[in-house]
Parts: C-alpha cells; structure tokens; sequence
C-alpha cells in the first residue's frame, strides 16, 4: 500500500468472540469531516480499548452492572460523564423510559456521531440519547472553571427539557487520550461526579461506586535492566539524559524514580513475590478528597525484588459483586511501575529467614493534582 510522509493511515480492528479481523488503509477525510449517515463511518480508537470492548467477560460484567442498576428505577436520566460509547448504546437500549446524556470529552464529534449512526442502523430512539459537546474537567481544572462548565451543562438540560436531578451516573471510566497515562489519571470521573454534585439525586446511583489502588511486588529483571541509570560509556558520561529517559535503577541516593505506565505483561521475565493488596479505596458516593493508606505484607514467595506494580480495580455495584480489574493479568491496561534503586533479595517469612521477609507501601492522593505519591520499606 503506497503512502506519502504524513499521510494519515486508518487502521480498522474489528473482534467477535472467537475472530479478529484487521484493515489497513489510507484515510482521506478527516475523522471530522465524517458524515455520521455514511455506512463506513468509523471509530478510531487504541487497539487496546478495541480489545476491551471486543471482551465478551469485560461486556458481561459492564452489561450485567447497568442491568441492574436500570431495573431499580422506572425512569432515569442518566449521564455518561466519560467517553463510553459502550455505555451510552447500552444504557439507551436497556429501557425507553431512560433519558441518556453524553458527554464525550474528548471523543466530542466523533463520539456523537459513531452514537448517531448506531442509533440510525439499529432503530434506537434517537430523542432519548443527547450529547452535550463542551469541553469538560480534567484533574487540574479550578473550582471557576468547574462553575462555569456546570452551569453549560445545566444549559443544556434546560434546552432539552430534563429535570436536573441525574438518577445514574455511569462511567467505565475512559477518557480517550488517557490510554497511555498512569491507571489513576481515569480518576477523573470522581472529579467530573464531584462538579455534577447540585444536579445527582438523593438516591443516585454511580457506576463505578468506588475504586481500589491494589499493588503487587515483583521481580521484573528485565525492566529493570531497561530503566538502568546511564553512566560512563566508551569514555563518554551519558548520565545527562537520565532524567530524560525516565530512568529508575542505580539512582544515587535521595532521589526518586518516577512511577512508569507499562504494560507489565510485555516487559519480559515477570514474579510476583506478594499476593495482590489493596492499598486504599476511592469512594464515589462522596466528593473528591485526598486519600491516604498504608499497609504491610508478607512476601510469599522467595526472589529478587526489583519493584511494586500498582493498578486500580473499578467496583461496579454497591454489592461489590462485579469488580473490573486492570492488573497485570489483565492485557487491556497498562499498570503503574514503582522501580527499586537497587534489586532486593527476599524470602518467605519463617525460621532461619535472613532476607527482607515483608514490605511497606505507603501512598497518598492528592486531588488537586491527580498525582500519586508512593513510599515503600522493605524489612
């Protein structure tokens, strides 16, 4: 397929359950200049987040949570605060009596019309799905900009002639554009719920109703060696570009290595040294607020310790019955590394125990800045 520099290329991914089919081509329009009538509209999306909603346990679950959540309520205005078109097809289609508002932060156009030529070619009513296109909060917006985005949104309820009282707040949560940033950045959906806080009904329902930081150490010798700190090379001190690169292990003493989105399945030779902890919880029901938790664990398995993988587990019913995980098993979602400055022997806890035989982590949210802040001690 012959292509110019600069040329856009549209890569088409479509999966059923048991197939996967790809298409490569070169795109003519832009993905704004797509007619939402036309039957080859597309929406470009991360082969991860395809994958995801090519899942048919990932679609179970997600499904079964706003089943439930429909089936408690005769009417509902519901609000998908993030870019889940899933969500937003779905919930449109659980019940007639639901009124769906889209948001689409960062889909914004195209999200509408993907929503719109779905709607078109399966005979959704297209009167019960409205999409407000503005631009909308992320971690770092102010408490005056939140102000005056609530008040478009509210706008907007009153053009289409809603109540402002939203009875279900949905989101899976993804923001497009979020797929190469840390797990906790699509935190983001507790400050979007915190800024509709005057319009949610006293009963409201949020799906997810909380979220979980969980954490795991690990041997990872291989990425670690791939984030080593840079020294002296045929005579020539590269250690310049360290701060450049990320780089983790070999820091010298006090300073900190980042904590680095990867995909833990791909970097090689990988042992989990704990069992899976959870370090703190996120609870949506109340406004967004800095959290803080420490914990101490065993470790049950003997290696070299090179790190902490952390990731977050969306809880998506008050029953704590359906629970999306975006651990390291999980291929989907890349997780949050915490390198070591220097690989770490460990052993299990008991008589003759030498090593390190537990850790320490300790982590902090700060709600202004979305950023985590990770401690750790091994002992």
């Amino acid at each position: 397929m012959p292509i110019s520099k600069g040329e856009e290329v549209l890569f088409q991914a479509v999966h059923s359950d048991t197939t996967v089919s790809y298409n490569l081509a070169t795109r003519a329009l832009k993905v704004g200049e797509y007619d939402s009538r036309a039957k080859d509209f597309y929406l470009i999306l991360s082969p991860e987040k395809i994958a995801v909603y090519g899942d048919k346990k990932w679609r179970a679950s997600v499904s079964a949570a706003l089943l439930n959540a429909v089936q408690e309520r005769d009417h509902l205005l519901c609000v998908v605060a993030d870019d889940s078109v899933f969500s937003t097809l779905l919930a449109a289609r659980s019940s007639k009596m639901t009124r769906v508002i889209s948001l689409f932060p960062g889909l914004r156009d195209m999200g509408t019309q993907y929503v719109q030529a779905v709607a078109d070619a399966s005979g959704l009513n297209a009167d019960n799905v409205k999409v407000i296109q503005k631009k909308y909060l992320t971690l770092h917006d102010t408490n005056q900009r939140k102000i005056f985005v609530l008040s478009l949104v509210m706008h907007d309820f009153k053009l289409y002639n809603l109540c402002f009282q939203i009875d279900l707040l949905i989101g899976e949560p993804y923001y497009y554009g979020n797929d190469g940033m840390l797990p906790w950045q699509n935190l983001r959906f507790w400050k979007d719920r915190t800024m509709l806080d005057s319009v949610l009904s006293e009963d409201v329902i949020i799906m997810p109703c909380k979220a979980k930081l969980r954490a795991c150490a690990m041997s990872l010798p291989d990425f670690w060696n791939s984030r080593r700190c840079l020294g002296e090379i045929e005579g020539f001190d590269h250690s310049v570009v360290n701060i450049t690169l990320g780089a983790c292990g070999d820091l010298p003493a006090p300073q900190e290595g980042p904590i680095l989105p990867f995909f833990v399945w791909q970097s090689g030779e990988i042992k989990e040294l704990t069992a899976a902890f959870t370090v703190m919880e996120f609870d949506f029901s109340k406004p967004i607020g800095p959290c803080h938790g420490k914990i101490q664990v065993d470790f049950t398995d003997s290696g070299i310790c090179h790190g902490f993988v952390l990731w977050i587990d969306w809880v998506m019913d008050a029953r704590n019955s359906i629970v999306l995980s975006t651990g390291p098993v999980e291929r989907y979602w890349k997780q949050g590394v915490k390198l070591l400055q220097q690989p770490v022997e460990v052993e299990v806890r008991g008589s003759g125990a030498t090593k390190n035989c537990s850790a320490m982590l300790e982590a902090s949210f700060d709600p202004s800045s979305g950023e985590l802040v990770v401690k750790h001690a091994l002992s």
